[in-house]
């Protein structure tokens, strides 16, 4: 197995990440959908969907975009990794490991101050992600368990006072 090679995902990759998230999830829509609605809203951020390749071939995707924590006297703006898709072929080799990498390293050089996901509580924490309501985060939109809702701090205290709930975007909705 070569190399692995992270960059930002160009117009060309599309139809090829649409094929890796479609894959990834069992040969269904759902994800590989939800990166095309996103990548027509107004939290796209194009230099934080990556793409994995590997032996000159797109291997892996993942799409980082804005989302809002909200309480009644602010919203803060941050951001929430869905999905992140690995093609079947190149699972458990490390080409998820590298996206989130990459992704959470280019989210900090953005300045923003934090992560979150709804990911296996097994698996995030090795990147530092711990329960959301650990920071007086909540989620409403969606009903899953405290330990799968997570957040990372982008930088030391970069989550001190910012409590509320997380708002996914509308083209989390379908």
């Amino acid at each position: 197995m070569g190399q692995i090679v992270i960059r930002t995902e160009t117009d060309a990759d599309y139809a090829i990440v649409r094929e890796v998230n479609y894959c990834a999830f069992g040969n269904r829509d759902d994800e590989a959908d939800l990166v095309e609605r996103i990548r027509r809203s107004a939290e796209f951020i194009p230099e934080l969907s990556l793409v994995a390749e590997r032996d000159g071939s797109i291997a892996g995707h993942v799409l980082i975009s804005k989302a809002l924590i909200q309480n009644e006297n602010m919203n803060t703006e941050v951001l929430v990794l869905a999905p992140i898709a690995v093609l079947p072929a190149y699972q458990r080799q490390g080409v998820g490991v590298e996206l989130i990498r990459e992704g959470l390293k280019r989210s900090r050089a953005l300045g923003y101050p934090a992560v979150l996901l709804i990911g296996h509580p097994t698996y995030y924490p090795k990147f530092g992600f711990i329960p959301a309501s650990r920071f007086g985060i909540e989620l409403k939109q969606f009903p899953v368990p405290d330990e799968v809702f997570m957040a990372n701090e982008l930088h030391d205290g970069a989550l001190t006072g910012i409590v509320g709930e997380l708002k996914y975007p509308e083209a989390f909705a379908g």
